[in-house]
């Protein structure tokens, strides 16, 4: 079946590409042939005809043999080769939309520069030239005796030389004649044996057994001590260990070497565990000085955290008495000012009153380091049996082929520039540690031993490894707390090369992927190609690591790894440039040292092309606020080294910004960045490492706590489907529903193709969905991942991502950018509806913070119920764009890929006061009070409750957003009222109605037997997902500023349900009380319902109540 290369031909290229090429001949008959993307071995026979093109699946069957897979009627014919099938099918009348005429050419790729290539170290020979040739004869026996006894000869006389130099008066005697004689006469015996395929080297064992014969017996008397000692720290281990110590006798001495130091590490760390701290050393504060605001006036504090007894301390002198405190379970919420250094800390006291303490500190890192340490305190006296919430380390370092120095700490510490952490938690471990390193000099043990040490240096923590991938110098190694190793699990690892032709390591990357819990995590370090010059290059590395690296659940065929994780965080050397004329090398270098970022930054490659969707799309980068981390003068941080003299002239690596960390999660989760920066003491390299640390929200494997026979069957209606997907392909399309709470993957009807243009094809579907379990706590946690297909290949043609959160209360529309192999390659939108059982919620440690802004207009103190403890004094504007659906950046409308216009749950527009403050929650027999009464169109949190069982779409108005909570302003978009969008009213004119109820198949009896509705609970959290917007260069005056925002990606259409225009409409603004909307000067959102015409709108129908037992 092989055959020389085609010019038709073109390997493993996209489907869009094979389409944009055929778009290009513009010519009916017009074909190529590209490798399938779903069936590995197969091929796609790709053809124009009138503007469409017709793609027709090859497949090989058992005895190898390709077939076209055309219309039916057609008798299907069989080929050894791919050359004599397109010789075929060039006759017409053979099942094609018309036969093959015109075969598209390859596109010629400009040659490539060869990177001065670093190829892994080489071991000593091992393999001796010998044995059996390609065809099975003998070789000469005569010559290949000799030439094994010259290797074998060369190699002892390294060796031995080797001993000549090297000082072993320090051994006994007797060692040291039995090393001499194991070199002299039994290595040639044992290189023989390996030869022959015996690769046990028993002589060397028996030279390993007589050295550590002394410690063999040691070994055997000290063993049952210290597993004794153990017994005493950990009961549950007493088992085990007795199991251990009976199989430890028959082991190698390496073996009982291995458990004898666990034991030790693992004695360590159960006495520091134990007697001293729970999640590492807490830092002794004597005192941290604040100011507090009280009835206007400020005042000196001094406060004080001690994690050990959970208990937070007010005190008005540094070394005076330790005046008021409170006990962990007292503080009921963080809420933080957006502007100032602020934290208000709200209190339970003694009579279930709230109180509510305002301090002012020096700075922010001051405060979030506090804030920490609040966190850690709170988890450490929480009587959950599993973590909500874990911190996560993501590092990446260019080791410039140069062993690291002695200390490293600064780097696990994230100390430096940039956003760095507070001293106050230095040593606060991280539960996950990743580390990406490249041109990595080292091997595995001992990189993994370097960074082990250097954590327990700054923890007292002997890290557990996970995982570990290598490809030549590029490797990432995953560590992990001892107390999380049996909540990792599905543990894999990858990698891909990049190198000249995809074919040498020296570039690529390397990847891991586990779960925590019920949550899915993927890292990818990669290394990608060099030079200025190349970044197109570098485009097309990133999108063969995204489509070969193999990592994830391979359940999840379809998709690749942008959507096979909760989050997914991409680190290394990516080698992005500032892209600027050598000639301004010395303007740069100024720039830096005047700490003038964004002006560079607008130049920065890696921005530019991710702004114009061309790589790493829908990810996200904290602000970059330190110096370019290449290239620099080895020793020193004080200079870098932008020339480099070649052969061919000088060549100039201007500072960049090489080594960075993205993310991409899935929508409406928590995760919040809380550093991103460099080292300025690791001076080894002519890169400095980069550190990022996250607070990430996981879930748990759950277990639910309600009988099976009386719970309702819950489900998951999916209404209003429309695709809008960019292709020329002549097809019918279905769609693939994924998650873990269905009971497997669901294949939706065939789709209803609407309209076809140039470019365009619009396709409706609707499905419903039956998850595994109804419970809300498990199923408002879910994301159903969803790939439309085409019928005639069983190829993907976009993947999205809809979080079942958004359908919490309501029918909530969603709007969802479909890509491929990192392309944008469509849209979905429609409308989702939930239906759960009832069921209580539990809170979520990183509920425990929230945001507010400063100019809320709230009067502080007012409004407060001080006879109930759960009526929080609640922030009465809070946000995160992280969950709203649609980001800001610089001021204009960033694609996060998702976005939804969610109903506010019953009663958020009761009552009086911004926000809904003043109401009461207006749901079925249930009064509560004012703790839920925020407007949730403005921000959704990951972990709300559902308001009601019944769906409902209500007139509200919507909410504010706002600033970035830390860092930054969003920037302002001009608006205008509903009547400026004509496009977003004639979006719904073929919207159907969601349905108060939709049935499900369940027994019958329990149709009137409906369990309580859960609580509604407000939340929201931190996070800072906007950029400063760019200044104009003003040094460079031969430059056009690039500008640092990325636009939004245009759809080229906008019609049959969806909210589309080509200026997508401008973001929401809420009247506030007193406010008339003609005289705001925020934009406002139509993605609401309410604010379309009663005509257009949905039809709402009225609430009805769930009917009550008897």
């Amino acid at each position: 079946m092989s055959t020389s290369p085609q010019p038709w031909h073109h390997g493993n290229i996209t489907r869009s590409k094979a389409e944009d090429l055929l778009s290009k001949a513009a010519r009916d008959g017009s074909f190529l042939l590209r490798d399938s993307e779903s069936i590995q071995g197969a091929y796609a026979l790709c053809v124009l005809y009138q503007n469409c093109v017709y793609t027709y699946r090859i497949l090989p069957n058992e005895e190898r043999k390709l077939s076209v897979q055309a219309s039916e009627g057609v008798p299907i014919r069989f080929f050894s080769v791919l050359t004599d099938l397109v010789e075929t099918y060039y006759s017409p009348n053979m099942g094609l939309a018309t036969h093959l005429q015109f075969p598209v050419q390859k596109e010629e790729e400009p040659e490539e520069e060869p990177d001065p290539v670093k190829y892994p170290p080489q071991l000593p020979p091992r393999n001796f030239p010998g044995g059996m040739s390609a065809n099975g004869s003998k070789e000469a026996h005569g010559g290949e005796s000799q030439t094994s006894e010259l290797a074998c000869a060369s190699l002892r006389d390294t060796y031995l030389q080797r001993l000549q130099h090297l000082d072993m008066s320090n051994l006994p005697e007797e060692h040291q004649q039995s090393i001499q004689e194991y070199f002299h006469t039994s290595l040639c015996l044992d290189a023989e044996q390996a030869q022959n395929g015996n690769p046990n080297l028993p002589r060397l064992k028996k030279l390993t057994m007589e050295i550590c014969k002394h410690l063999n017996s040691e070994i055997s008397r000290t063993l049952p001590t210290l597993e004794a000692f153990q017994r005493l720290l950990d009961q549950q281990l007493s088992p085990g260990v007795g199991r251990m110590r009976s199989q430890v006798c028959c082991q190698a001495v390496s073996f009982r070497l291995e458990q004898i130091t666990k034991l030790l590490y693992s004695i360590e760390d159960k006495v520091m565990f134990n007697t001293i701290l729970n999640l590492g050393p807490v830092p002794s504060w004597s005192s941290l000085q604040v100011k507090s605001e009280l009835l206007g006036l400020t005042t000196k504090m001094f406060l004080k955290v001690d994690v050990e007894t959970g208990k937070i301390y007010f005190k008005k002198y540094k070394d005076g008495p330790e005046d008021k405190y409170f006990v962990h379970n007292k503080i009921l919420q963080l809420v933080k000012s957006q502007k100032v250094a602020k934290l208000v800390i709200v209190l339970e006291t003694e009579k279930e009153k709230t109180l509510r303490k305002e301090f002012v500190f020096d700075d922010t890192k001051k405060r979030e380091g506090f804030c920490q340490l609040l966190q850690q305190m709170k988890n450490k006296h929480s009587d959950k049996p599993e973590p909500d919430m874990i911190t996560v380390f993501v590092g990446t370092w260019n080791m410039g082929n140069a062993s690291p120095p002695h200390s490293i700490a600064s780097w696990f510490q994230c100390k430096g520039q940039g956003k760095t952490r507070d001293d106050t938690a230095d040593h606060i471990p991280h539960d996950i540690y990743v580390v990406g390193t490249q041109e990595d000099p080292l091997g595995e043990k001992e990189w993994i031993d370097t960074l082990k040490s250097a954590l327990r240096g700054t923890t007292d923590i002997s890290f557990k490894q996970i995982a570990v991938q290598t490809l030549w110098n590029i490797r990432i190694v995953v560590l992990a707390k001892p107390e999380h190793e049996n909540r990792i699990s599905h543990i894999f690892s990858d990698s891909v090369k990049t190198g000249i032709a995809n074919a040498l390591g020296n570039k690529g990357a390397v990847g891991v992927s586990f779960m925590f819990n019920g949550t899915s995590f993927g890292f990818v370090n990669s290394h990608l190609t060099s030079g200025s010059e190349k970044k197109i290059r570098r485009n097309q590395n990133y999108v063969s690591i995204l489509r070969f690296l193999n990592l994830g659940d391979k359940k999840l065929n379809p998709f690749d790894i942008t959507h096979r994780f909760t989050h997914l965080f991409w680190l290394g050397d990516l080698n992005y440039r500032i892209e600027l004329p050598s000639t301004e090398a010395e303007s740069i270098v100024t720039k830096i040292k005047q700490q003038q970022y964004q002006e560079l930054l607008c130049r920065d490659q890696l921005t530019i092309e991710k702004g114009e969707g061309k790589v790493f799309l829908h990810y996200d980068e904290e602000e970059i606020t330190f110096a370019p981390t290449y290239r620099f003068e080895r020793d020193t941080r004080e200079r870098y080294a932008y020339t480099k003299a070649k052969a061919t002239g000088t060549k100039y690596n201007l500072p960049s910004w090489c080594d960075r960390v993205l993310r991409k999660s899935y929508p409406l989760v928590h995760v919040f960045c809380q550093s991103y920066g460099c080292t300025n003491d690791i001076m080894t390299s002519d890169h400095s490492p980069v550190f990022s640390t996250f607070e990430v929200g996981v879930v748990s494997q759950f277990v639910s706590k309600q009988d099976p026979n009386s719970v309702s069957q819950g489900g998951i209606k999916f209404m209003n489907c429309i695709a809008t997907l960019m292709t020329k392909s002549k097809t019918k399309f279905f769609i693939e529903y994924h998650s873990s709470c269905l009971e497997k993957f669901v294949k939706s009807s065939e789709g209803e193709n609407q309209d076809h243009s140039d470019g365009n094809i619009k396709v409706r579907f609707g499905n419903q969905l039956v998850p595994i379990i109804s419970d809300p706590e498990y199923l408002l946690d879910q994301h159903i991942l969803l790939c439309v297909k085409s019928t005639d290949c069983d190829e993907s043609y976009g993947e999205g991502c809809v979080a079942l959160r958004a359908a919490e209360s309501s029918y909530t529309e969603f709007h969802v950018t479909l890509t491929h192999h990192g392309e944008r390659t469509g849209t979905l939108t429609g409308g989702v509806q939930l239906r759960t059982s009832g069921g209580k919620q539990t809170e979520k440690l990183y509920d425990f913070i929230k945001v507010e802004r400063d100019d809320s207009g709230a009067p502080k103190g007012k409004g407060l119920d001080h006879n109930n403890k759960f009526a929080l004094p609640h922030p009465s504007d809070i946000t995160n764009p992280n969950y709203m659906g649609v980001g800001y950046k610089s001021g204009g409308v960033t694609d996060r890929g998702w976005s939804y216009s969610m109903s506010p749950r019953s009663g958020s527009g009761g009552g009086g006061g911004v926000g809904g403050h003043g109401g009461k929650d207006q749901t079925h027999g249930n009064i509560f009070p004012k703790k839920t009464v925020y407007d949730h169109s403005a921000v959704r949190s990951p972990t709300g409750k559902a308001a009601n069982n019944v769906y409902v779409n209500l007139d509200v108005k919507p909410a504010d957003m706002f600033d970035n909570p830390l860092y930054g302003s969003m920037g302002k978009s001009g608006g205008g009222g509903a009547k400026d969008s004509p496009d977003c009213q004639s979006s719904k004119d073929h919207l159907t109605a969601p349905d108060p109820y939709f049935s499900f198949p369940k027994p019958s009896d329990q149709d009137s037997d409906r369990p309580p509705v859960p609580t509604p609970r407000n939340r929201s959290y931190t996070c800072s997902e906007t950029k400063p917007q760019c200044p104009a260069p003003t040094s460079f005056a031969s430059l056009h500023p690039l500008s640092y925002t990325k636009n939004p990606v245009k759809p080229s259409r906008s019609e049959g349900g969806m909210v589309l225009t080509a200026n997508k409409p401008p973001l929401p603004m809420k009247s506030r009380p007193g406010q008339a909307d003609a005289t705001s000067t925020k934009p406002r959102d139509y993605r609401d319902s309410s604010e379309l015409p009663s005509k257009l709108r949905p039809p709402s129908r009225p609430i009805q109540p769930l009917p009550k037992e008897g």
